[in-house]
């Protein structure tokens, strides 16, 4: 029998709007974009794509508008060429900036503005279509060169949304990335780069751990797939839901589920625009 894994979950969080866009992926050829308000913790289906989303190539507007992300289904004989970065109205999916690429290396990107993205490119992309704002920024060069994949886009993405990259250390494929929390806590991000993950993950996955900076105590969060601050709040996914947690001096507190993302099935929804 053909084990079930959780969903697997990926956020983004707009920095300066109450609004976030979980991509839910699974089974594996199958993710859709759901909307999160933030305020009143509504979550609400958006639309899905046959095919997968390379969330670590992603993000969203500061102002919590736009998303851009990377895709692919590999009908490579398509318009799109099986593979695409595309720009769309949060949370939803529709590109009104889409760009075919017709493989995997390289695509995604990252807003630098409310209005302007800076496309990773490398070689290959083809406009299929456009609009005059947001606008491609062709003056933008990341900090750090970490590939033409998924790190190449992540990392730069996780050090301008507050995380701090950590000295390297001896394991290899594994990149420690920290940021700091209330009343003296560490949230610290483990990022494996490897072949051979373990079952349900693929070959970029992290964990996470809270580390106290004056005692030393540790809470262990192997299991949370994503984890973030959302103000002075902690959210993290793990199993398929989302959660969040007060942080207080002793640990965590308040914990509260706020959605179980596991029994969604795929449906054809169409966006607005």
């Amino acid at each position: 029998m053909t084990q079930r894994h959780p969903a697997r979950l990926h956020v983004l969080l707009a920095r300066e709007a109450k609004v976030g866009v979980v991509l839910r992926r699974g089974p594996s050829k199958s993710v859709c974009s759901v909307s999160w308000n933030r305020r009143t913790d509504e979550f609400k289906a958006a639309q899905w794509l046959r095919g997968r989303i390379y969330e670590r190539r992603s993000d969203i507007s500061a102002d919590g508008r736009f998303l851009i992300y990377f895709a692919m289904n590999g009908r490579w004989g398509s318009e799109t060429q099986g593979s695409w970065t595309a720009v769309s109205k949060v949370p939803w999916l529709k590109a009104i900036v889409l760009l075919s690429k017709g493989d995997c290396w390289h695509g995604g990107g990252l807003f630098t503005s409310e209005r302007e993205y800076w496309l990773n490119d490398g070689y290959g992309h083809r406009v299929l279509k456009d609009v005059a704002m947001p606008r491609r920024d062709n003056n933008y060069r990341p900090k750090g060169n970490y590939g033409g994949e998924c790190l190449g886009v992540y990392f730069v993405r996780l050090q301008r949304d507050g995380w701090v990259l950590k000295p390297s250390v001896s394991e290899v494929d594994l990149t420690i990335f920290e940021k700091p929390l209330s009343h003296g806590w560490i949230l610290r991000k483990y990022a494996h780069a490897q072949t051979g993950a373990p079952p349900g993950k693929g070959c970029y996955w992290d964990e996470h751990e809270l580390e106290h900076s004056a005692s030393g105590n540790r809470m262990d969060g192997a299991m949370w797939e994503w984890a973030d601050c959302d103000g002075k709040k902690l959210v993290w996914a793990e199993g398929g839901c989302l959660f969040r947690a007060t942080v207080k001096a002793s640990g965590l507190g308040d914990q509260k589920l706020l959605k179980d993302f596991n029994e969604m099935k795929f449906e054809a929804l169409p966006a607005p625009y």
